[in-house]
């Protein structure tokens, strides 16, 4: 997050920033579909995050809860965490054996800016999902995981 005052700007420090994040994510995203917060609240450098996405309506993901990890390194938000999906999921972006998404198959990742957020990623996640190329992949049995 960058803020601006008459022709000056003041780029908000990482920690700042997470912690802004960290509260979005616990008051809870939109219709509640989407969620994220930190994996262990003890690690004061916040790089490990978790996420979750319900599978959006009228897809082969409907219903389904999808676990995913976060990792924001000492460079984020100038660089994006790397996202990797805990469950298993079959998607055209999502290394499917690693369960990795890949940086050059999305384009949130591909295309970063330092004003996208955990929460962009995970919205334009569960976008992804209900494109035609992915709302009707066979997906792998529920409750399995990478």
């Amino acid at each position: 997050m960058t803020l601006s005052s008459g022709g000056s700007s003041v780029v908000v420090p990482r920690n700042f920033r997470l912690l802004e994040e960290l509260e979005r994510g616990e008051k809870g995203i939109g219709d509640g579909t989407v969620s994220y917060g930190m994996d262990d609240g003890d690690d004061i450098y916040m790089r490990s995050w978790t996420g979750t996405i319900i599978g959006p309506l009228n897809t082969v993901h409907e219903g389904r809860i999808y676990q995913l990890k976060l990792f924001c390194d000492k460079d984020y938000p100038e660089k994006p965490p790397s996202v990797r999906f805990h469950s298993r999921i079959n998607m055209t972006c999502v290394n499917h054996e690693t369960g990795l998404v890949e940086s050059k198959k999305f384009g949130i990742l591909a295309n970063w800016r330092r004003k996208y957020t955990m929460e962009d990623i995970l919205t334009q996640l569960k976008k992804e999902m209900a494109a035609s190329h992915n709302r009707k992949l066979v997906q792998p049995p529920e409750g399995t995981y990478f």
